[in-house]
This record gives C-alpha cells, sequence and structure tokens, in this order.
C-alpha cells in the first residue's frame, strides 16, 4: 500500500444563508454543535481531489466514489484528506482540528459502467408546492426532479472557488465540480419538500461522464427508503444526474438525515 500526498483545504461554509439552518452558528450550536456545518457536498467535494489527482479525467468519467459523514468540518478549520492506496482503489479519510470527520473509497474499474436505460427514471418536475419533510412527502417508490442548473462560466468558476478547488483540470476543460454533481442529489430533496434543519450523511457514487459550462443539469430521484434510526428520520434515495436530460453524469445513492433527533423529539 503506498499514500497518496495529503490534500490541505480551508474549509468554506458556503450555505450560512440557505433554508437549511444546520449550516447557521446559532442553530448547529442548538443542536451540540460548534458552529454552522460545512455541507457533505463539499467535503465530498475535497475528498474527490485525491482520485482526480490519481486518475485524472477518467475517473470522473467512469470512476466510483463513497464518502461516509461522521463528525462535522467547520469553516476555517484546515481539513486534511489523506488516501492510500491498496488491491481496491484508494481509501480516503478526512480529519479536521484533530477530528477523525469523515471515510471514503474510490476506484477506477478497468471499464465503464453498463449502460444506463433513462426510461427506468421517470421525469418530473420540481413540485411546486412545497411541504415539510416526512413519512407521507418523501414516501418510499416517489419520484422528485429539481428545478434545471444551466452551468455558465461565472457559475463555473466561483463553484472551484467556493470548493477550494486547485487541481486546475476543471477549469482548463470547462469541467463540472463533482461536488455539484453531488449537489444536484441535495436539490432533489429541497426543491420538494421543506427541510428546516438537515444533514446529508452519506452517498455512493458511480460516475457515467462528465458535465461541461454551458451543460444544464437536472435529476430523476427516487425515495427508496424512509425510516427511523437512534431518533433521527433518515431518508435514502435513488438519482440519476443527467446533463441536458439526456447524457447520465452520475447514479448516486445519497443518505440523508432530513429530521434531526432534537427536532423530531418535539414534532
Amino acid at each position: 500500500m503506498s499514500a497518496l500526498p495529503p490534500y490541505r483545504v480551508s474549509a468554506y461554509n458556503t450555505a450560512k444563508a440557505s433554508e437549511n439552518k444546520i449550516h447557521d452558528d446559532a442553530t448547529a450550536q442548538r443542536f451540540g454543535f460548534k458552529g454552522g456545518l460545512v455541507g457533505g457536498v463539499h467535503v465530498y467535494a475535497y475528498m474527490s481531489h485525491m482520485p482526480v489527482q490519481k486518475w485524472g479525467r477518467a475517473w470522473l468519467e467512469r470512476g466510483t466514489g463513497e464518502g461516509r459523514f461522521g463528525k462535522p468540518v467547520y469553516e476555517g478549520d484546515i481539513a486534511e484528506i489523506s488516501a492510500v492506496e491498496d488491491e481496491n482503489g484508494l481509501a480516503i479519510r478526512v480529519d479536521s482540528d484533530g477530528v477523525h470527520c469523515a471515510t471514503g473509497r474510490a476506484a477506477l474499474p478497468a471499464s465503464a459502467a453498463p449502460a444506463i436505460d433513462l426510461n427506468d427514471f421517470k421525469v418530473v418536475a420540481a413540485r411546486a408546492n412545497r411541504v415539510a419533510a416526512d413519512e407521507q412527502s418523501l414516501k418510499i417508490g416517489d419520484w422528485l426532479g429539481m428545478n434545471p442548473l444551466t452551468i455558465t462560466q461565472d457559475y463555473q468558476t466561483q463553484d472551484i472557488g467556493d470548493t477550494r478547488e486547485t487541481d486546475p483540470l476543471y477549469l482548463a476543460e470547462g469541467i463540472v465540480h463533482s461536488g455539484t454533481i453531488l449537489r444536484c442529489c441535495n436539490w432533489a430533496l429541497t426543491h420538494n419538500v421543506i427541510l428546516p434543519a438537515w444533514m446529508h450523511m452519506g452517498s455512493t457514487v458511480q460516475n457515467h461522464g462528465v458535465a461541461r459550462v454551458g451543460d444544464t443539469l437536472n435529476v430523476r430521484a427516487r425515495v427508496t427508503k424512509n425510516y427511523m434510526h437512534k431518533g433521527h428520520k433518515w431518508v435514502e434515495i435513488d438519482a440519476l444526474v443527467l446533463a441536458n436530460e439526456a447524457r447520465p453524469i452520475a447514479r448516486v445513492t445519497h443518505i440523508a438525515i432530513y429530521v434531526p433527533r432534537q427536532l423530531a423529539a418535539a414534532a
């Protein structure tokens, strides 16, 4: 086994003013955290630097990734991402302020994953009238869409800066960052239900291609699980992120606590 050079990022919380108050210092502190949480999609974005460093664009086109977020990363703290190569790819971890925060893996299969039949994923628009997230509004079997996002050059430049990405590949080739692709799965939730304070807890990703500046991103997602665990309400979705409603970019199993136990107990 061999280790890649560590990657250090000054973590940045882009969501302080978002509807999700878990990113707000005051709310997060009431939940027992020291401040607003840096989003899981950004932590995954930091982690994804390692397989891109190792395999380049090929990983974005057909690689696999996984992230599990156990402890928060806070704005301004240094997130140190380390990766060790083994027979199955890269074992990745994130440490910050002396705490082990996240664990993941990445791999580059010898060949691309089987083609996806788009007919297996129902096309629906984001709901016009959102209601609070619960067992009915996130019912198993429900299909979810998002408000489409067209990637402009300005958006991409801002996004790469917010992610603190140092690999030149994204800007040089106009490629949408892997963290933004994953954020579409968040939008499959937030564009359809009201989530006052929630936490992205993990994702398993199969990359199918790259999106570029000028493409419009969308998602087709199905709720596969909705359950209670340790007092939290959890949801899992099977999401397909597409460019221009035609080209698969990534298929993702996306897991979140949609009602933390502090709110579930009060309901």
